[in-house]
């Protein structure tokens, strides 16, 4: 026989007394949209996938989230997981985290694949509840602590960062695995000393713990606001290594989920900066009990936004907008036409997102546009000649690592 978790924590519970007309809204069904958000030149030599969701009830209120973590798989998890949210009251969105987590415990610890499922309903919930009540969802975690959110642009070279501090922004993200250091020495000389600097190597297997401090102690001339994933996040003892042996703000957290993946980093004070993934990090109210830990450990949040549609960036601007610990908030800026043709644009203006008074998320999505880019595969390409040179890349390249050629 099969263990029943669901069957076996309510076994013995206290029988409910509410009537039909104490029961409030119920859902009704979930709709899921794949979309495409391939950029040019591809995604890690693959593809990109949104994963909207749009939770009904039968109010007549519908509300809209995001789920990454791989959408494609997180797609059916949430088709799975409608069976034990339809009929639940959208507005108690503690106890409905707690059901569907209790319904997929028998699959295994929660990775980023059952969080993010659970995120995208969770989000959508929240947007329900704003509706509901007349208010942006800022006000019902906390209020707003700030009324516009700071955000970085991406730059991969000289070029673009002067492109985009023309256009106001004022933090850039640059880097990557393969030269970190010249790019970064050539940004910093680009733009001066008046806007801040971000750079993530993305944690790749190959960058071995003395390969990221060198890194980092040759990043610190250049006064940088974070060093992101300067190791693989499966070894947290090497990240802690890195962390101290340079002088430089250490972050991570992208590719973790829910206040118990998170829990080592913020209570051994591994980081300076933790970067929860807004759609798949288990919900908004993880995300707030996150930034909690990290508060009571002066670590800030930086929310990842770097896979994510607009769902979810409008969703971190909210949590954002009313939490005290916030640093800034990565924005892809122009990476593909169809992030603003598949739901409301939030504008940039100086580097920073006014957060929506409207109620709910205060955006809408456009199911029309999204069907127009059905999403298909989104795995990294990975040809042989990259593998053979993966787990030797370092030690074959490490003088362009560093940029030495460049003196």
């Amino acid at each position: 026989m099969c263990y029943d978790p669901l069957r076996a924590y309510t076994r013995g519970a206290a029988t409910s007394y509410q009537t039909e007309s104490e029961r409030g809204m119920r859902i009704t069904g979930i709709t899921t949209f794949l979309v495409d958000a391939t950029p040019p030149g591809g995604w890690g030599g693959g593809g990109r996938n949104w994963l909207f969701v749009r939770v009904d009830t039968d109010e007549g209120i519908s509300g809209i989230g995001e789920a990454s973590g791989w959408p494609r798989v997180i797609q059916t998890a949430i088709d799975d997981l409608s069976v034990v949210v339809v009929g639940e009251d959208p507005c108690r969105i503690e106890r409905l985290w707690q059901k569907m987590l209790l319904a997929i415990m028998g699959h295994g610890m929660t990775g980023v694949v059952g969080a993010g499922a659970m995120t995208g309903i969770e989000i959508a919930c929240w947007d329900i509840l704003g509706k509901k009540l007349g208010v942006p969802v800022c006000d019902l975690l906390g209020g707003r602590v700030r009324d516009s959110v700071r955000v970085y642009g991406h730059a991969g070279n000289a070029q673009r960062a002067q492109e985009l501090v023309g256009r106001g922004y004022t933090a850039l993200k640059c880097g990557g695995p393969h030269n970190p250091v010249p790019t970064v020495r050539a940004v910093r000389r680009a733009v001066g000393d008046d806007v801040d600097v971000c750079v993530d190597v993305h944690g790749p297997p190959w960058f071995t713990v003395p390969d990221a401090i060198r890194v980092g102690q040759e990043l610190e001339e250049y006064d940088i606001l974070f060093y992101e994933d300067p190791v693989a996040p499966e070894n947290e003892e090497a990240l802690a290594r890195v962390a101290e042996a340079v002088n430089v703000p250490v972050s991570a957290g992208e590719r973790h989920a829910t206040i118990y993946g998170f829990r080592n980093l913020i209570e051994r004070d591994i980081v300076d900066v933790i970067h929860p993934d807004t759609g798949r990090a288990g919900g908004l109210l993880q995300m707030k009990k996150i930034a909690a830990q990290a508060e009571s450990h002066f670590i800030q949040m930086a929310p990842h936004d770097g896979s994510n549609g607009p769902v979810a960036e409008a969703a971190a601007v909210q949590l954002m907008a009313a939490i005290p610990n916030f640093l800034i908030l990565e924005h892809l800026a122009d990476d593909v036409p169809q992030r603003y043709e598949v739901a409301t644009e939030l504008k940039v203006v100086d580097s920073h997102i006014a957060v929506p008074t409207a109620p709910g998320l205060g955006i809408e999505l456009n199911e029309e546009a999204c069907r127009a880019h059905p999403g298909g595969q989104n795995v990294g390409r990975v040809n042989q000649q990259v593998l053979d040179a993966t787990y030797v890349q370092a030690r074959s390249r490490r003088r362009r690592l560093m940029g030495r050629e460049e003196g």
